[in-house]
């Protein structure tokens, strides 16, 4: 809510000022892009997180999948998909779900060490996801946690302007219909293996330009169109 009404950038400088944590001020000492940037100017992560659930608390992050879009094109070189270490047994509804099983999840990198490699990929970008409150809520308690700050960030989330899209249509819509693939299926997109963070964040990536390009067919929009 803040951020809404001060601006993120107001925020990253607070933020900066209070911080001791080195990781958190390398993240925080490069400003954010101006709300009225041309989106076709910017560098835009897609993130992805498969969890063992959506409690942040007590849940844990198994995978992370993230590639960036850059002036409206997707750079899939810069994709990266990690295993993260749990250090508890994964129940069988997760292994069923993600398709990781305990002995992947072993050979995972440590939440701790994944992390300021993906807070540097981010800092001065905007943050792009499908229900973005998962992946922005477990950054943010693990920050807290690891570093004792909040995460803040200029965040674009798919679903929140599919929402958008249907209501200034007013098109009726069931929750299901928000989904990441069954959203997919009404721009004529394929069919991607669900529940793989890469594979999620890729189709994240595809979403948007999508959205984008219906949303503004002159691709002149400006990121403050687009903020969750």
């Amino acid at each position: 809510m803040l951020g809404k009404l001060l601006g993120e950038n107001y925020l990253r400088r607070r933020l900066l000022k209070k911080t001791d944590s080195p990781v958190m001020k390398m993240f925080y000492e490069n400003p954010f892009p101006a709300r009225n940037s041309l989106i076709s100017e910017l560098d835009i992560v897609s993130l992805d997180f498969e969890t063992t659930g959506l409690n942040r608390e007590k849940d844990r992050i198994i995978s992370i999948g993230r590639v960036q879009i850059s002036q409206l094109g997707i750079e899939l070189g810069s994709s990266s998909h990690e295993l993260i270490k749990t250090n508890t047994q994964l129940s069988e509804n997760s292994v069923v779900i993600h398709q990781i099983t305990d002995d992947q999840s072993a050979t995972g990198s440590d939440v701790e060490n994944v992390l300021p490699q993906l807070l540097d990929n981010l800092s001065g970008k905007v943050l792009l996801a499908h229900n973005a409150k998962v992946e922005v809520g477990f950054i943010n308690a693990l920050c807290q946690r690891l570093y004792g700050t909040n995460f803040v960030i200029p965040v674009i989330d798919t679903q929140i302007l599919a929402k958008r899209s249907f209501e200034r249509q007013h098109l009726a819509y069931r929750n299901n219909e928000l989904r990441l693939f069954n959203l997919r299926k009404l721009f004529n997109m394929p069919v991607y293996k669900a529940h793989n963070a890469l594979m999620d964040a890729v189709a994240t990536a595809e979403l948007f330009l999508a959205l984008f390009y219906k949303i503004s067919p002159r691709s002149n929009g400006r990121l403050s169109e687009f903020l969750s």
